[in-house]
């Protein structure tokens, strides 16, 4: 077992955790901060992008079963004990990680602690369960193919990706879900719920060694080491995709819409290629993000063309997405389309002011610092980095790796990475009746 304190080179860091390396594989990332709460993070390893297109979703629907039971908690049970002392739960799924957490108050930590690893490691998705989830899961589905938001972000991935797995919906189809055995999801969970692909994040107001003490002594009480799989499982090694060499573009016609969604798309380096999203961030930052950015600036206040727009550069960890999407009139898409493209050649061709530098340095440097208050903040941060990046100091020194960046370096990433002429695009019509009655 070994420890390792990573700290910020800041003068003064607001970060100081600690990371615990134990024999089973299992990294703790603990901090103390004096905030009267624990915030218990557990992060897997692993999401949808590990599916084979027949068990599409199998990630998420475990992360409802898990909830379900275990050999020492009936169903309900785990969900009983935390309300019973004012703890809050909650869980998500992505494409490349899986996340289980709690917030309880310091006093409880170590007796809520086991409950949680328990539902985790020991889940027993019994077959009576599984069938009954199965139709909330299918709801689900239902529900998110009647939203606008996730349909036209699920049909923007499917433009974004020809073949990797981010292509695919984390909920899954609704086909493939009906078909999946209860078997199959517990073959799934003993392979990738093991120390091995887990991080554990704890941070909350008690002394570092007793957060990382609390936590090994809870998966030891519920997760005896025979149980454990040593052999990391195998995983599909993936190539990203090539830059899009065209406009690539999908129009669908969407009655359920009032005004037009327009989202445009460029394939850029992931978590695996770290160092080069750095300036994508910060343009970003430029073209969409707050109300004084350009694109917000020129097409919603200036021209009046949308009604909404912004920018994101969405880094996972085989490859990213630039992505731009606003909301707007129908009869001004393709006018929005064609400025957008302006913006971007700007970019390429006109140096970044030090003033437009000056301020997204200022606004990433003052987010992080807003977005590390709580412990579930911190937790959520350490990890995001330390299970997906495998380092701690990505996340920690993030304000400094932007404000090293100079005006060139932005420059060459637009020039390699956001083509004016070779992109995806997805663009949303409402139906010529809903366009009338705005």
């Amino acid at each position: 077992m070994t420890s390792i304190l990573v700290k910020s080179s800041s003068p003064r860091p607001i970060n100081t955790p600690t990371v615990h390396h134990l024999s089973n594989g299992l990294t703790i990332v603990a901090e103390q901060l004096p905030v009267d709460a624990v915030n218990l993070n557990v992060w897997i390893n692993m999401g949808s992008a590990i599916e084979s297109n027949d068990i599409n979703g199998m990630a998420h629907f475990l992360e409802h079963m898990v909830f379900k039971g275990t050999p020492h908690l009936q169903l309900g049970e785990f969900e009983q004990k935390i309300e019973q002392r004012g703890a809050v739960t909650n869980a998500a799924t992505s494409q490349d990680y899986t996340h289980y957490y709690i917030t309880t108050a310091p006093q409880d930590f170590a007796d809520l602690a086991p409950f949680q690893f328990d539902v985790v490691l020991n889940a027993s998705i019994a077959d009576e369960a599984f069938e009954r989830e199965r139709f909330v899961i299918l709801e689900e589905i239902r529900r998110s193919e009647d939203n606008p938001g996730r349909r036209s972000f699920r049909q923007s991935m499917e433009i974004a990706f020809e073949y990797l797995p981010y292509r695919r919906p984390v909920l899954g189809p609704a086909s493939v879900i009906e078909q999946l055995q209860a078997q199959q999801m517990r073959d799934f969970h003993s392979t990738w719920y093991q120390p091995h692909s887990m991080t554990v994040a704890v941070v909350g107001n008690l002394p570092v060694d007793t957060l990382i003490q609390t936590v090994e002594q809870a998966v030891a009480s519920v997760y005896p080491t025979a149980s454990m799989n040593s052999v990391p499982p195998q995983r599909q090694q993936w190539t990203p995709e090539v830059s899009f060499q065209d406009i690539v573009r999908q129009e669908i016609i969407d009655d359920t819409l009032q005004q037009a969604r327009l989202l445009m798309l460029w394939r850029v380096p992931g978590l695996e290629e770290l160092s080069k999203t750095y300036p994508l961030d910060v343009l970003a930052y430029i073209l969409g993000q707050g109300r004084t950015a350009r694109l917000f600036q020129d097409l919603r206040e200036n021209r009046g063309l949308v009604s909404s727009i912004s920018a994101s550069n969405m880094t996972q960890h085989l490859q990213g997405v630039f992505y731009i999407s606003a909301r707007l009139p129908l009869e001004n898409v393709a006018e929005v389309e064609a400025i957008i493209c302006d913006h971007l050649r700007q970019l390429q061709s006109e140096p970044i002011t030090e003033e437009e530098m000056a301020k997204v340095r200022t606004q990433v440097a003052n987010r992080f610092i807003f977005s590390n208050e709580t412990p579930s903040d911190r937790a959520g941060l350490y990890g995001y980095y330390q299970s997906l990046v495998g380092d701690l100091s990505a996340g920690l020194h993030y304000p400094n790796r932007i404000q090293a960046l100079n005006s060139e370096q932005i420059q060459q990433a637009a020039q390699q990475y956001l083509s004016p002429n070779a992109y995806g695009i997805v663009i949303l019509k409402p139906a010529v009746d809903n366009c009338n009655q705005n």
